[in-house]
């Protein structure tokens, strides 16, 4: 069965002033769906189809098939950040992932502060991650459509930092997306339900 270009968790206008209804039509509707798109032609009639978007990633990469393994990549990546996102609220990391980033980041200053730097200085394109491995929390930058899920890491969040995910909205300012992002847009109640199923599968 082909991929489908899957709903946003939220209206086109729920994330401004952070983003305009413009950059997420888009964004979501424009370049997420070119990349289900180009993915559906790529793998039509091969092994790939009917697995799920993990398993092609996991092995075009090992095929070496580079398109494959991008637009897989780039679908599962996106899928990602709209659940990654959510509208201004009082959301907050829950006790158990509050107590995991004091571990890794010894506050969640610290880990705002990290996960900045990270975003601010993926040179060209790419991503911003939060994401669980085997010695705890870890902040990872990924550059173009490369994807923790091909490395063995379990995302919990992530923030895109291609141009086209903010250039509508900030022009060339990257750090001014982050920081709006992280000042009230980060969608904690999905990194909590992340967190809490690697635990239970642990």
């Amino acid at each position: 069965m082909a991929f489908e270009l899957p709903a946003l968790p939220y209206d086109h206008d729920a994330l401004a002033p952070f983003l305009s209804a413009d950059t997420l039509r888009t964004h979501h509707g424009k370049h997420h769906q070119a990349y289900i798109n180009k993915l559906n032609a790529a793998i039509e009639g091969t092994p790939y189809a009917g697995k799920s978007i993990e398993e092609v990633i996991r092995l075009a990469l090992a095929n070496g098939e580079t398109a494959v393994f991008d637009n897989a990549a780039q679908t599962f990546n996106h899928t990602f950040l709209w659940h990654s996102m959510a509208p201004k609220g009082d959301s907050a990391p829950s006790a158990e992932l509050a107590s995991a980033i004091d571990d890794a980041f010894g506050s969640l200053d610290g880990f705002l502060k990290a996960f900045k730097q990270a975003a601010t200085t993926q040179f060209g394109s790419g991503w911003a991650w939060l994401v669980q491995d085997d010695s705890g929390l870890a902040i990872v930058k990924t550059g173009n459509a490369d994807t923790p899920v091909a490395h063995g890491q379990r995302p919990l969040l992530t923030l895109d930092v291609w141009e086209h995910a903010y250039y509508l909205d900030y022009k060339n300012d990257r750090g001014a997306y982050v920081d709006v992002f992280l000042d009230g847009y980060v969608n904690w109640a999905f990194a909590n339900d992340n967190f809490a199923a690697e635990q239970a599968a642990a």
